[in-house]
């Protein structure tokens, strides 16, 4: 007989709807889930055992829901990053007994930029670039401001990375040379997030990005491979930052422009951040995926962008569809201390988002059909032959049709034996999908945007 297992899940995104997938494919279990979303999103309205809109994603508000059905939820999952860094897990399970898989409120060091880089300059302080942190409690006018900004750029020769103190989904962050190429254009993006709090300046480091991300049981640290995003919303990695118009992933555990010594230094860098956190013994305030991490491949080794306390948007969609473990099982096993490894399929994955015309600033207005129709690519026979998944967004149910919202709408992951054949199934995905008047990037994973990346590495080590 199949066990029936409750899930609840905390849900914002197709990163959730991955989750979701992810947990409904079991071939163990049969999984109820009860789910806290923040939209009516087509997904989980249509698979969800108990289904809860709750827009602000209150914490409040999904105890609430979750303790009505406590009694038939064995653990929950935490996915997007608000409700995590103000305290859900902590005020669920205090309230309800309910398991939660994500970090507690202390331990999400997503909070925290400033905190961050004061905490690697303690732990591994070469994986730092420079930074200096600018506090409107201690500068008073803008001509303070000005002043103390105009000297530190003086320090790294203007080339500087703007990002705010708390999280913002990756859309916070200005960088020389491809979103200002002024100390004016610099100032007014850094005094657009100083009203709000405190600012960072890093040096602009050089290099190429990749996503280490692992499950983590609080003891071990499972290493997922390694993940390509590309946050930029225009091809050619032009235009503002999102939340991620797509990744990749390559066969084996690291990307096409990385050598297993970059792929174990990553390790080396994370393992010593966690076991400093963590202690002599089990720390179960890390449960899930509390060290995503955004790290810069340059001629003097790994350095950290940042540090994220969950999942990755788009990068767990590239993982959790090629799992061979059985995810109901790695769940279990991060809450009771007994994960040592996670196994995935040898495949290479290529995420792509579809988004509406006003994403990333490519539109002013939104004024066309927001109607989608997902069907096409449902249909399609890579779907059924396990090649394809569709994972919907913003995308809301409404009078039984769906409807596109103001943020990234549906993503297609195609998974194939080569980077090309997975890119190709994603976008050929894409095109099914109707309506909506969305737009997608078309040079994710391509063979010349891989290759240049190579390339740049390449030049990089032989300067060295």
């Amino acid at each position: 007989m199949v066990e029936t297992v409750g899930v609840a899940l905390v849900s914002y995104g197709s990163r959730e709807i991955a989750l979701a997938d992810a947990l409904l494919r079991s071939r163990k279990y049969n999984v109820e889930l009860y789910i806290a979303d923040r939209l009516r999103n087509v997904f989980n309205a249509r698979h969800a055992k108990e289904h809860a809109v709750i827009p602000s994603l209150d914490i409040k508000d999904i105890t609430a829901f979750f303790g009505k059905h406590k009694e038939s939820i064995d653990f929950g999952i935490v996915g997007p990053e608000d409700p995590i860094i103000r305290g859900v897990r902590d005020y669920v399970e205090r309230e309800t007994g309910i398991p939660l898989i994500c970090p507690t409120r202390e331990c999400a060091l997503e909070r925290s930029k400033v905190a961050q880089r004061r905490l690697l300059n303690l732990v591994l302080p070469e994986v730092n670039p420079r930074f200096k942190v600018f506090d409107p409690k201690d500068l008073r006018n803008e001509d303070d401001v000005r002043t103390a900004v105009w000297r530190w750029l003086d320090e790294i020769d203007d080339r500087g990375v703007v990002k705010p103190d708390g999280a913002a989904r990756g859309k916070g962050v200005g960088v020389w040379g491809d979103h200002f190429t002024t100390r004016e254009g610099l100032f007014e993006h850094f005094m657009s997030n100083f009203q709000f709090g405190p600012v960072i300046i890093e040096e602009k480091l050089e290099g190429e990005e990749s996503s280490y991300m692992a499950f983590c049981d609080g003891e071990h640290l499972a290493r997922l491979p390694e993940t390509r995003d590309n946050k930029r919303a225009f091809d050619g990695d032009k235009g503002p930052n999102t939340g991620g118009m797509g990744s990749y992933k390559d066969v084996g555990d690291w990307l096409p422009f990385m050598t297993r010594n970059d792929y174990e230094n990553e390790e080396r860098v994370v393992e010593k951040l966690f076991g400093h956190l963590r202690g002599k013994t089990r720390n179960t305030c890390f449960l899930g995926v509390p060290f995503y991490v955004a790290t810069m491949h340059t001629p003097e080794g790994v350095k950290i962008l940042e540090v994220n306390s969950r999942p990755g948007d788009p990068e767990i969609q590239n993982i959790l569809p090629i799992l061979k473990d059985d995810f109901v099982d790695l769940c279990y096993a991060m809450l009771d201390g007994s994960l040592t490894r996670v196994e995935v399929e040898s495949k290479a994955t290529v995420v792509t988002y579809k988004v509406p015309p006003t994403y990333g600033g490519k539109e002013k207005e939104y004024l066309g059909d927001r109607r989608v129709d997902l069907s096409g690519a449902e249909a399609l026979p890579e779907r059924s032959e396990g090649c394809l998944r569709v994972y919907p967004g913003a995308l809301e149910l409404r009078d039984g049709g769906a409807y596109a919202m103001s943020s990234r709408t549906v993503c297609t992951v195609g998974i194939g034996d080569s980077i090309e054949e997975a890119r190709e199934i994603s976008l050929k995905s894409l095109e099914a999908i109707k309506g909506g008047s969305l737009w997608n990037r078309t040079d994710i994973a391509s063979k010349e945007h891989i290759r240049r990346s190579i390339e740049h590495m390449r030049s990089l080590r032989a300067a060295e």
